[in-house]
């Protein structure tokens, strides 16, 4: 698994994230008056500021649609965002062809079923600790943090570390 996932790692151009169970833990948090609340984790923001600073475009795909999310995403820089998509491997598509990137050449991670085709297909299909079974048995590489707990993080320093990037990018910071 892990010579497979590094030798797939050297040709990502693109990390696409899934959001609930990915970027937070995937609870839903509702307020008294209908607001809906999430939570990110900060070492997960710096990862993708990592990817993007190595070069790496980053991307989010989610069936849900969510104020929050378009925030962070602004905060993030993140420019690629789809929301309300179930379908998301043709959604995934539709992204590459905008930006021309070929599949083999993307990251997915993904935790539960609606993100299994998505993870088939890239050259990189990844998956937090707490990953549906299915989701797991068909990701090249598993994090060993939760969503909303560092797998972010992780995936990107592993992507990084694979291109030779990454200790360039933590020298940046001493």
């Amino acid at each position: 698994m892990t010579d497979k996932a590094r030798d797939a790692a050297l040709s990502v151009r693109m990390l696409v994230l899934d959001v609930d169970g990915v970027l937070t833990d995937g609870r839903l948090y509702y307020g008294d008056n209908g607001q809906e609340y999430k939570t990110f984790n900060i070492k997960d923001g710096l990862g993708i500021k990592l990817m993007q600073r190595a070069g790496i475009e980053v991307g989010i795909i989610t069936a849900r649609r969510s104020v929050i999310l378009t925030r962070r995403c602004e905060e993030l820089g993140i420019k690629r965002l789809v929301q309300g998509r179930e379908d998301k491997l043709v959604a995934l598509r539709e992204l590459l062809q905008e930006v021309k990137i070929d599949i083999k050449e993307v990251a997915y991670m993904g935790d539960d079923l609606p993100d299994l085709a998505a993870v088939r297909q890239v050259g990189l299909g990844m998956a937090v600790a707490d990953a549906s079974p299915p989701l797991i048995e068909n990701a090249l590489w598993k994090s060993r943090y939760g969503g909303g707990h560092g797998a972010v993080r992780e995936a990107a320093e592993f992507i990084l570390s694979a291109q030779d990037k990454l200790e360039p990018l933590i020298s940046s910071y001493r």
